[in-house]
C-alpha cells in the first residue's frame, strides 16, 4: 500500500512509541530488569521458565500487540467512513484519507513494520 507523509509520519509514530516500546518493556521484563514491586512476581514467574517457554510467551507478545494494532488502525478506518468522530490529524490531515487501508499499511517489506520497526520479523504476515 502507499500512503501519503502524514499517514506515514503517524506510521511511525505508533510503530516506535506503542509497539516497539511494548517489546522493549516485555523483553526487560523476561530478563528482571524492572525494580517496581507490583511486577517482582511476574518476573519471577517468566525467570522460572526455560529458555524455550520464554520464547513462546514473547512471540504470543508480538502477535497480541500485531492483532491490537491492526484492529486499532482498522477501527479508525471504520470510524472515519461510519463519521464516529474520532480522527487522527497529523500535520492538519487526517491520516485515514491519505491510505486506502490504514490497517494494511503497516505490512509488506515497504509497511511501516519495515521501515521503522526494531523487530519487524515479529510482526504477522498476513491479515490477522
Amino acid at each position: 500500500m502507499k500512503c501519503g507523509p502524514a499517514a506515514n509520519k503517524f506510521g511511525e509514530f505508533i510503530v516506535k512509541n506503542l509497539y516497539d516500546e511494548s517489546v522493549d518493556f516485555f523483553d526487560l521484563l523476561a530478563r528482571g530488569h524492572w525494580k517496581a514491586p507490583a511486577i517482582q512476581q511476574l518476573q519471577k514467574d517468566l525467570a522460572a521458565l526455560s529458555p524455550e517457554q520464554r520464547a513462546v510467551v514473547r512471540r504470543c507478545v508480538l502477535r497480541s500487540l500485531g492483532a491490537g494494532l491492526h484492529r486499532f488502525l482498522f477501527a479508525l478506518g471504520e470510524a472515519h467512513d461510519f463519521k464516529h468522530g474520532i480522527a487522527v490529524i497529523v500535520d492538519g490531515v487526517d491520516v485515514v484519507e491519505q491510505s486506502d487501508g490504514l490497517h494494511g499499511e503497516s505490512f509488506g517489506p515497504d509497511g511501516w513494520m519495515a521501515k521503522y520497526s526494531k523487530y519487524p520479523e515479529g510482526y504477522p504476515e498476513y491479515n490477522i
